[in-house]
């Protein structure tokens, strides 16, 4: 009995410590999920603008030859950027990430991965990695997807593929996240039907149409892209937040268990050492 309770001792101290480190996590995961989230809207509203602006050139001047607007390639290949973790430890998010992979993207469409956590996976599974090394999530900056970015438009205009997409976890609220696909080329601007109230007001572009969409559809593609990978890192903190909380509510159920089992145990002990005692005390 005395070996039972010992080993009841060892592993409650062992599970209250494991659950010290989950609380921690998920106090840091909900402090970065409030960090990303706040940054993520914030661009959100600069991305808008710019949709809106291309949208409104495109309306106004609806026989624009723009090379990213009419151009369509009859290439099947896909350039996508697929965006994961560096670190584990976030519930379902990679796992889900993967999963869509397997399920909408072949082995030879060439492919960026941005994210360490499953750079084995995506090579043992076959796909054709551009990347020879794993490039960090936790490190990237809009200059570096800027680059590689820059690589799928490239073959894009060289039609080497025919669509230039991003793989990434849609931030739907703190307990829901979701894998999506958001395809940058071609670029299909979305009109508005929706005429404005009140007098109509004619825009003038200069110096003209093309040169300024010429300027500004790169730079919203990049943005797109800079917007998901804000959505999918969003997403990482909260399900990283969201498992942390799950292994320590767990923790707290076991360590209750655990303790229960404990005090009878210790119960169990106290009455046999009585039991003994009185047994002794009759034989005398």
């Amino acid at each position: 009995m005395a070996t039972s309770k010992q080993a009841l001792r060892s592993r409650i101290k062992s599970v209250n410590s494991t659950r010290k480190i989950t609380k921690a996590m998920e106090m840091i995961a909900n402090a970065k999920l409030f960090k990303q989230r706040n940054a993520m809207e914030a661009n959100r509203e600069y991305s808008e603008r710019l949709q809106e602006t291309v949208n409104e050139i495109v309306a106004r001047n609806p026989d624009v030859d723009e090379v990213f607007i009419t151009r369509r390639s009859e290439n099947p290949k896909k350039f996508t950027i697929v965006f994961c973790s560096d670190l584990g430890l976030c519930g379902g998010y990679n796992s889900a990430v993967l999963k869509m992979a397997r399920e909408t993207l072949k082995p030879e469409d060439p492919m960026i991965l941005i994210g360490t956590s499953l750079y084995r996976q995506f090579q043992e599974q076959g796909f054709h990695l551009l990347n020879e090394e794993p490039i960090s999530s936790d490190r990237l900056d809009f200059a570096k997807l800027k680059e590689q970015v820059k690589i799928g438009v490239q073959m894009y205009l060289n039609e080497e593929v025919g669509t230039v997409q991003v793989l990434y976890t849609k931030f739907i609220n703190t307990m829901k996240f979701e894998p999506a696909e958001d395809v940058l080329l071609p670029c299909e601007a979305k009109l508005d039907d929706k005429e404005p109230a009140g007098e109509h007001q004619e825009t003038l572009f200069e110096p003209d149409p093309i040169t300024i969409l010429d300027q500004l559809i790169p730079m919203m593609i990049e943005d797109a892209a800079y917007s998901d990978w804000m959505e999918s890192t969003t997403s990482e903190q909260g399900s990283r937040r969201v498992a942390m909380k799950n292994a320590t509510d767990n923790a707290d159920d076991l360590s209750e268990s655990l303790m229960l089992e404990y005090n009878k145990a210790r119960q169990a002990a106290i009455t046999q050492e009585i039991t003994e005692i009185v047994s002794g005390s009759n034989a005398v």
